[in-house]
């Protein structure tokens, strides 16, 4: 693993040359499909090298980073183009990349913490430095500050953990188990704040909306995805507490999901309709991965990886739209399929991603989630058929207001979009639909 954090770390002098903004996301690509290539880990830690392994559970995750920030480069034509800061947002990418690879790679949980905490920072340069309207300062001081009220208590639980155990790797943690309420709520409150769970939510909308692409991609691709692979790690030491405490946090992701849906149903902004649905989807996530059964955490798994690729081609398209016409809102972003034609086949195929049809890994993610969950309790199944129903709803709802209707009337124009778009929008798609028929790789780890 060593390898690929030098091939990374190398990578961020490039930065600084004119005119090599193509190459450093060449070689991303390159590190993706050579890490692609070395698929043989099984669910114990191989590729050891000092603090640094990879599971199963890491491999999936390191390889949904490479390649998301891969594509971010390529969606960020316009820095490219109009920025004179470019250097510098190449900077950032890679830095934010190594730390991501970093964080899901450690073996240690303080290591863990320590690279979980500073992948925050470049998240937030990029929404400071890149971002669109002067409400991104608030959006920044959101996303810092419903961070960090909750990840001191967690490196509370961390001392409390290496204390009573005297040791931090996970492969021995496994041993342990643990029935004190605080520790349990120190450490799991972190982790919900970072899905997000409903009501500790409100940060990824705001940040969203004021993100640049990059920003908006990153950040629904590979960040919400840290705290269900913290909790994922963490379960097996809380499992007595978890089977006491997890009602709570079911109850609410369930309930807060259908909430959302009607949230969505009211959005006029492009890119806040495709954040809450994220809220959404994380929800039904975590409520499987809590259940604690077999299908739960698989599902939520390959629920993260398949939400990771499809709300970041969403983002991308909503990113295409805005680029031609100065506005997310649905009010002005109508009539697409009059305006850009070709472009309107992504939108259904990612929009039809986005309600789990097949052949997608959605739909593979949610069944599993749905079993779990009803397998969990009975009561269940009504906030599940109305989640269900309502996610269809709001992704219909995106995509007909989008692309129907009459295009608006200060547009005369017709775009045809770039070959660059196009390829951006299929190395979202054929990820999200190939990975079906390698999905015994969501079922190794455990």
């Amino acid at each position: 693993m060593l390898k690929l954090v030098l091939f990374l770390l190398f990578i961020s002098p490039i930065c600084f040359i004119n005119k090599m903004y193509w190459m450093v996301q060449v070689l991303i690509f390159f590190a993706s499909f050579i890490f692609l290539l070395m698929n043989k880990f099984s669910n114990y830690w191989m590729e050891i090298s000092y603090f640094l392994g990879c599971d199963m559970l890491s491999y999936g995750l390191i390889l949904l980073s490479l390649w998301i920030c891969a594509l971010m480069l390529t969606a960020s034509e316009s820095v490219n183009k109009y920025n004179n800061y470019k250097n510098l947002f190449l900077l950032n990418v890679v830095l934010l990349l190594l730390l991501l690879v970093l964080t899901f790679s450690s073996m240690s949980l303080y290591m863990f913490y320590l690279f979980f905490e500073s992948s925050l920072i470049p998240t937030l340069f990029l929404i400071l430095g890149w971002g669109y309207q002067p409400e991104r300062l608030q959006a920044g001081i959101y996303l810092l500050f419903y961070t960090l009220l909750v990840s001191l208590p967690m490196l509370i639980g961390i001392f409390y953990l290496m204390h009573k155990m005297g040791t931090m790797n996970f492969y021995l943690m496994n041993n342990f188990m643990f029935n004190y309420d605080l520790l349990y709520f120190c450490m799991m409150c972190a982790f919900l704040v970072k899905m997000p769970m409903f009501l500790v939510h409100l940060w990824l909308p705001k940040a969203h909306v004021e993100a640049p692409v990059s920003g908006s991609s990153i950040l629904a691709g590979i960040m919400l995805k840290l705290g269900g692979y913290g909790m994922l790690r963490v379960i097996s030491i809380l499992q007595l507490l978890n089977m006491k405490y997890s009602f709570i946090w079911i109850s609410i992701s369930l309930v807060g999901g259908v909430l959302v849906s009607f949230v969505c149903l009211r959005q006029t902004d492009l890119k806040a309709l495709i954040a809450y649905s994220s809220v959404a989807h994380m929800g039904i996530a975590l409520a499987g991965l809590l259940t604690m059964s077999y299908w739960g955490l698989c599902g939520s798994y390959s629920l993260m990886i398949a939400h990771g690729l499809c709300s970041s081609g969403l983002f991308c398209l909503a990113n295409v739209s805005y680029e031609r016409l100065g506005s997310r809102s649905l009010l002005i972003n109508k009539g697409l399929l009059n305006f850009m034609p070709a472009m309107a086949l992504w939108w259904f195929l990612l929009s039809s991603a986005n309600m789990a049809a097949p052949p997608t890994l959605n739909l593979l993610g949610e069944i599993s989630l749905l079993n779990s969950i009803v397998s969990w309790s009975w009561v269940s199944m009504i906030m599940l058929s109305l989640l269900s129903f309502f996610s269809a709803a709001y992704t219909l709802y995106l995509y007909s207001f989008s692309q129907h209707g009459k295009i608006f009337s200060g547009v005369y124009s017709f775009s045809g979009g770039k070959i660059r778009e196009y390829l951006l929008m299929i190395l979202h798609w054929l990820p999200l639909n190939l990975l079906i028929l390698k999905s015994e790789m969501c079922m190794l780890w455990l």
